[in-house]
């Protein structure tokens, strides 16, 4: 048979389950002098007040349930728990699969569209039109043609850096 321990649990106004009568009673303690206070039993049934617990409503007790720790954030899950699938979790059913490929597919879609967008100069002019590079003036690489101003003074050395990007570009290109 266990031991019993040594500091029993108590209730907020010190009452505890004496471990070898097994009845409630205020344990003995010391008092600042030295001397000690005598053990109290405490009659079945009392609830001091102390231990009366708030009232609360079911629709409060159901808020309280439902309340995030506090300094939660919300949004933020940790690392760890993100990344682990839960251990009691059943494994995914046929339509569940199902929707999984459908958004693998459409991610796949997206990745293609993504990487044609580059590859659909006819002419073979790149990302820079001819228009930018009659004016003297750089592109920035946007689909849209946006065109920004060259605001280098050495323009003989932005020409050779246009040229050489161009140039790559064009090794990129794998034209049959």
């Amino acid at each position: 048979m266990s031991r019993p321990p040594v500091f029993p649990e108590q209730t907020a106004s010190g009452i505890a389950v004496d471990p070898r009568t097994l009845e409630r009673v205020i344990p003995e303690s010391k008092r600042a002098d030295g001397s000690v206070r005598k053990q109290l039993k405490v009659r079945p049934g009392f609830t001091p007040q102390e231990d009366v617990s708030r009232f609360r409503g079911t629709r409060q007790t159901q808020m309280d349930a439902r309340a995030l720790p506090k300094g939660h954030i919300l949004g933020w899950v940790a690392p760890s728990a993100a990344t682990q699938s839960k251990p009691g979790a059943p494994p995914p059913n046929k339509n569940a699969k199902k929707r999984q490929n459908q958004r693998a597919k459409k991610a796949a879609q997206k990745e293609e569209v993504r990487d044609n967008w580059e590859d659909d100069d006819e002419d073979g002019e790149g990302v820079a039109g001819k228009g930018a590079e009659d004016k003297g003036e750089k592109s920035d690489g946007k689909p849209n043609g946006a065109v920004a101003p060259n605001t280098s003074t050495n323009t003989q050395k932005s020409e050779q850096e246009d040229s050489d990007a161009l140039a790559s570009k064009f090794e990129k290109l794998d034209v049959k």
